[in-house]
């Protein structure tokens, strides 16, 4: 099913990473009737448009969630209160709290009539003893259960799956949900507490450079790894699973190109043109020790996944970041939610 440019569309957490780019794509395809909505002041949005319905809600509302979907054919739910790893692991009632969210929409799009409504979950959701070695192979769509996930924003993640997964079965409203793995890219969060490893990384290395203080604290050993999936990547593949018609379970939508963070250093490192000293904090939050992709699943269902190397993505990462630090941009003054 691919929505029509006559059709209404509602973009939750628009303000943010994922939702202002999905709205930057949409505009770029010529679709109308757009409406963006987020908790932020919309000086605080990453990206907004004036010829894009903006609206400034607190969807975790019943009542600002049934005004956010009226006369919206498609939903597509990017809103969450989260951040990287030092925010999940120190806010996790929080994290939790974005239940409200996603409740309160799947009952407001059932009330108004919604075509299909999408959710944005997380590999947060995988079971945490399956990663618990830096070796890990990919995580496949089944292994959420036996549930174990991330504490606090994990469990409000695989609640929500369970919640999407119920109203198609009871009430016959069509859902679609991706477990994202890592997104990165320009136009998000580099700072502020809230930030993601590839951001965070660039930020210490730009830092790092400009100051002349060649040290960079890094989180744990640095053995932990990841995959890193670049915004254009999530974007095409988030369309592609909302329009698409046999996907009706909960799929990876991630890079199998797994790094570990000592790796994720040298990378931006080379980009920089810079070797600095490591030093390693054990006690900081570090998240499990091993999470990659497996994408069986999405190359059988689509025909694609995500194709752009780390490498690449990095490099317009970095050159983004670098260009706000030396305008003396910051976001430690933003409210970073949704």
């Amino acid at each position: 099913m691919n929505a029509r440019k006559e059709e209404r569309i509602l973009f939750c957490g628009a303000g943010g990473f994922i939702g202002g780019h999905l709205v930057a794509d949409f505009r770029a395809q010529g679709f109308k009737k757009i409406r963006a909505v987020d908790i932020k002041p919309f000086d605080h949005w990453y990206q907004r448009f004036d010829d894009v319905e903006n609206l400034q809600l607190n969807l975790q509302d019943k009542a600002a969630c049934q005004r956010a979907v009226k006369d919206c054919a498609l939903v597509y739910n990017h809103a969450a209160d989260m951040g990287g790893m030092g925010f999940i692991e120190n806010n996790k009632a929080l994290c939790m709290l974005s239940v409200l969210i996603n409740t309160h929409l799947l009952m407001a799009s059932r009330e108004a009539g919604v075509q299909r409504y999408y959710f944005a979950s997380s590999a947060c959701v995988y079971a945490h003893d399956k990663q618990t070695d830096p070796a890990v192979t990919g995580l496949k769509e089944d292994d959420a259960y036996p549930a174990m996930p991330e504490d606090g924003y994990g469990w409000e993640k695989l609640f929500s799956e369970r919640m999407c997964r119920h109203f198609t079965e009871d009430f016959g409203l069509v859902t679609r949900v991706a477990r994202y793995h890592n997104v990165y890219g320009p136009q998000g969060t580099f700072d502020g507490g809230r930030e993601k490893a590839p951001a965070a990384i660039c930020r210490k290395v730009i830092q790092a450079k400009l100051s002349g203080q060649h040290e960079i604290e890094i989180w744990g050993s640095g053995n932990q790894t990841r995959s890193f999936m670049y915004i254009d990547d999530c974007v095409y593949g988030t369309q592609a699973i909302m329009n698409s018609e046999n996907i009706t379970f909960p799929i990876n939508l991630g890079s199998e190109e797994k790094v570990s963070i000592n790796q994720l250093v040298d990378i931006i490192e080379d980009i920089a043109g810079i070797k600095l000293k490591r030093c390693y904090n054990l006690n900081a939050p570090k998240g499990v020790n091993g999470r990659n992709s497996e994408n069986t699943l999405i190359r059988k269902m689509l025909g694609w996944e995500p194709r752009i190397p780390l490498r690449t993505g990095l490099e317009k990462t970095y050159a983004w970041i670098y260009d706000q630090i030396k305008s003396g941009k910051s976001e430690e003054a933003v409210v970073n939610r949704y």
